[in-house]
């Protein structure tokens, strides 16, 4: 049965889309990149930087914030929004693939999934109902079904093992967020690795499950950019047209133009802020690498066009300066600078769409990455 929905698509092009999803702490404009704030933090940034970016919505974790500082604990001062001073939209992940990444030791059983911490070594349990009942402790607007994600390559027989345990998770997720107050979401989870037929399989059974909204999970770990496109070809049409669609961890600009081309509305990747913090920068003329020697007497920005000011205010040359000095400010200045550009591009895209004229905004889009840096000073 389908639970009542708070997404409003208001145009297309192609299978390209462009809509509004409301949640109890403020409208989401799609497509939308979500940064990613793990532990309710964003790396590098204060939140003043994520909102005046353009993000309308960030993710927190549940494996992370569940261990640190506790989730009960979060819920006693006032929820996730009021504990960081985000106060805006927030999607929290089930905590479920930070189990299978990060612990070395767990055991996967019909139940639950138990593992040690990664802190402190403790014996830590997970269940579904749990995941949803730390989710609502903290108080995220969109909770996520709690999932088993393989890492491809995996044979078939694993593969289709943890997407039917998902499923079975998904029902046993959506009865325990039954008592969750109006407004709030939960979605599921599509699963199935590599293979078609799993993947409708599994978008079959989330369908006739009924969610506020619908993932694409279980890419971006290790396959080829091909494979992930062809399995969001795969799985986009069989989901809900009037549902928001989520692929879970991607990624780069340009998976998230081919993605958006698919008919896919919302993403979350650590990129922008990782890579930030690793000397690199997105920009229109693509990836641009500040600890290269190029830049070292540089006194242009960035892009002198960008709308973000530490982008179109700070020389190359200072940058290289902070990044290979190991100052705190190079990796702050590129992190949000990068976590802008992303904003832009889904502001771009969100204004193609509802023009029309998303083909052309993608071909200018990546021949623009494609002609590359500016030459060097």
């Amino acid at each position: 049965m389908n639970l009542p929905n708070h997404f409003e698509l208001l145009a297309t092009d192609g299978a390209a889309r462009t809509g509004r999803l409301a949640t109890p702490h403020g409208v989401v404009r799609t497509p939308a990149f979500m940064p990613v704030g793990t532990a309710g933090a964003m790396k590098g940034m204060h939140w003043r930087e994520v909102r005046d970016a353009g993000a309308d919505i960030v993710l927190g974790n549940t494996y992370h914030l569940m261990l640190r500082p506790g989730a009960e604990r979060i819920a006693g001062l006032g929820g996730l929004q009021r504990f960081t001073g985000w106060g805006g939209p927030m999607l929290t992940d089930s905590g479920g693939f930070q189990v299978m990444s990060l612990s070395e030791l767990r055991k996967v059983t019909e139940k639950a999934v138990t593992f040690r911490s990664h802190i402190d070594g403790a014996k830590v349990e997970l269940s579904p109902e749990r995941s949803i009942e730390v989710q609502r402790l903290l108080g995220s607007d969109i909770a996520m079904q709690m999932d088993e994600c393989v890492r491809l390559p995996a044979e078939r027989a694993d593969i289709e093992r943890a997407m039917q345990l998902s499923l079975r998770w998904a029902e046993r997720s959506k009865r325990a967020f039954e008592s969750a107050p109006d407004g709030y979401m939960l979605f599921g989870i599509v699963q199935g690795g590599d293979i078609p037929d799993l993947r409708h399989a599994s978008a079959r059974g989330l369908t006739g499950i009924g969610f506020h909204g619908y993932a694409i999970g279980g890419l971006a770990v290790g396959e080829p950019q091909a494979v992930m496109l062809s399995m969001i070809e795969e799985t986009a049409p069989a989901l809900p047209s009037d549902r928001p669609r989520y692929l879970m961890g991607v990624g780069t600009p340009e998976d998230i133009l081919e993605a958006v081309a698919r008919g896919v509305d919302m993403f979350d990747c650590v990129m922008p802020t990782r890579n930030g913090r690793h000397g690199m920068a997105f920009t229109r003329f693509g990836q641009i690498n500040l600890r290269n020697a190029r830049h070292i007497d540089d006194p242009r920005p960035l892009d002198e066009e960008s709308s973000w000011p530490a982008a179109r205010n700070t020389s190359r040359a200072y940058l290289h300066h902070l990044v290979r000095a190991g100052e705190t400010l190079g990796a702050m200045l590129l992190s949000e600078i990068n976590v802008a550009y992303y904003q832009e591009l889904m502001q771009g895209i969100r204004d193609a769409v509802a023009s029309g004229t998303f083909e052309e905004f993608k071909t200018k889009t990546r021949a623009g990455w494609a002609r590359g840096d500016i030459a060097p000073n």
